[in-house]
């Protein structure tokens, strides 16, 4: 690879920017697209689709034969709470190709007994999330059904513009969590972003059953995500 394009690609996924190498199969040119980078026409498109599929391959752009490289952050889960949910999304996260965080204050919950192997960490998630900040490539799961720890990561997801964010709880605790969201600057559209109550809705009962909702409706978020726009923080 140009030595040019490797470094403008070493500084996308440091970033955690998604990108796309876009080299002719003719003469052997490349050029990288970075997500938010407008590009129209057919390259558009095909740009466009490989980014929300993450899938490499080869096609035909304007009668001539290219391959699209793809190179998209590592997707990641943030669960706030180390709850009974959390211990069985953990190893269905890890099958789907997601990394997975747990995020819980409570030292009764997050133990390495109960999460072996599983990236815990027993701080606030005030704390927790200066080291490792959300992004665009993250979805937020918050399960403690306790404001006082759900409450900042939400708000942070929903300013962070995490591809989803979720949330445990009944209609009515959800309702309240509104009126704390609005009380806190954020309008109807931003809160409209949460996945409340959590999860596709498959009559999930169990925390099994639950999870499998929940990793659902993040894969489904993740295929159908909004793409960075031209000129667009993050």
């Amino acid at each position: 690879m140009d030595p040019r394009l490797l470094k403008e690609l070493n500084a996308a996924r440091q970033a955690r920017k998604a990108a796309v190498l876009v080299t002719s199969l003719e003469d052997g040119r490349s050029r990288l697209v970075v997500e938010g980078e407008a590009i129209g026409g057919d390259l558009g498109e095909e740009v466009t689709a490989r980014l929300r599929s993450g899938k490499s391959g080869s096609v035909e752009i304007d009668g001539r034969p290219h391959f699209l490289n793809v190179y998209l952050p590592p997707p990641r889960i943030v669960v706030i709470g180390a709850v009974h949910i959390s211990q069985a999304l953990y190893p269905m996260a890890r099958i789907a190709g997601f990394d997975l965080t747990i995020i819980d204050p409570r030292t009764a919950f997050a133990t390495p007994e109960r999460f072996a192997g599983g990236d815990l960490v027993a701080e606030w998630p005030e704390d927790a999330l200066k080291a490792r900040p959300l992004d665009g490539y993250t979805a937020l799961a918050a399960l403690t059904h306790d404001p006082k720890i759900d409450d900042y990561p939400i708000a942070m997801a929903l300013k962070s513009g995490c591809f989803y964010v979720g949330a445990l709880g009944s209609r009515k605790t959800h309702g309240k969590r509104v009126e704390r969201l609005k009380a806190e600057g954020f309008g109807d559209g931003e809160i409209a972003r949460i996945s409340a109550p959590i999860g596709l809705d498959i009559g999930a009962a169990t925390p099994g059953e639950i999870a499998v909702a929940i990793l659902a409706d993040i894969i489904q978020a993740f295929r159908r995500r909004e793409l960075a726009r031209e000129g667009a923080g993050g």
